[in-house]
Parts: C-alpha cells; structure tokens; sequence
C-alpha cells in the first residue's frame, strides 16, 4: 500500500530521539508520505543542542539518515509563499507555505495553537497531534503498525532498550496514548 496521503512534519516531533524514530519507522510503511523542509532541521537541531549534550556531528550524522531514509522528504521553493499568512508565531510561517508547497494533508505538530483553523482551515490542511496520528496509523493497518513498532524498537541494539523504558520514553515524549497502545501490544512487539 502507497498512500498519497501527506503529512507535513514540525521540527517540536523531531525533538525528542524516541519520536524521532519512531515517525521516521512510521513513514517507511507508506501509510503516509512524509515531508520537512532545511528550516525544521535546524529548528530541532539548534533546540537539541540547547538543551541537550549531543555532538554537532551526530545531529548531522542523524539528519543526513532522516534524509536518505524517507523518499523526496525536503520540501523546497516554499520560501515566496511565507509572506500570505498571519500566524500567532511567524516564525511559523514556514512550516505553513512548505506543507502548501508540497500539497501536505496534515500538519503534525504539538503545537496546534499556532496554526489557526481560520486560517489552515480554508486551505485544506489538517492540523493534527503526534498521539493522535500515531493511533490514526494503528486504525488504518494494525499489521502495519506493529511492524514498525517492532521495527523501532528492535533497532535499538547498542545499547538494546528495555521495553519498559521504550514504553516510558514514549510518555516522556508526548505520546502517553500511543504508549499505552503499545505496552498493550508488547507480545507482539518485544522479541521472546
């Protein structure tokens, strides 16, 4: 299944490693077609450095993985359309003119406050909570998901992960929905 289906992604869900990953397992499924543009990374990159001790060279290393993993994921040329929109934040005005640029379904962020629905509404544009995209996921293929949950977590090999503490990542991350859907699936998930 290869949806056209596409969700544009705010540099907050890539913040945090966990989520990170797990969107990024989430986006080889083709459930969804996933899109960020040069800005969001350095937005979560500069947040990460800030507040957390993590070499430079990784967070490259680690961008230019997000890259090669998600297919025609850069959105560019966005640049002219920033300007036609008032947002709480224009900071954000970015992230709006890129998921127009690149026909983007959805917005997926933690902060919805800052997309008005007066204003991504008439535009067709959904503006949608990591939590609640992540059990939308679930609905739409269990199979699917699971496998890439499992996928996920298996990845986690130096060091391996408890699952507790995948689970506990997870709430910590802001995803406590998604986390307790996938303690619920641990059989299924975590290798015997």
């Amino acid at each position: 299944m290869i949806s056209t289906f596409t969700v544009f992604i705010d540099a907050n869900v890539f913040f945090g490693a966990r989520l990170r990953s797990l969107v990024l397992f989430m986006a080889q499924s083709k459930m969804f077609r996933a899109r960020w543009t040069e800005r969001v990374h350095d937005e979560w990159t500069r947040n990460v450095l800030s507040k957390r001790n993590v070499d430079v060279e990784k967070l490259e290393y680690i961008k230019s993985c997000m890259n090669r993993s998600v297919l025609n994921c850069l959105v560019t040329g966005y640049e002219p359309l920033e300007q036609s929109f008032q947002l709480p934040d224009p900071d954000d005005r970015h992230i709006l003119a890129a998921a127009i640029k690149t026909r983007a379904d959805l917005i997926l962020t933690f902060n919805a406050k800052d997309f008005p629905e007066d204003v991504v509404g008439p535009l067709g544009i959904e503006i949608c909570n990591p939590d609640d995209f992540l059990l939308d996921l679930f609905g739409i293929s269990e199979e699917l998901f699971i496998g890439h949950v499992k996928a996920d977590f298996e990845h986690y090999k130096a060091p391996k992960i408890a699952f507790d503490n995948y689970v506990a990542d997870l709430r910590k991350a802001g995803i406590p929905k998604t986390a307790d859907l996938i303690e619920k699936l641990r059989v299924l998930i975590e290798p015997a």
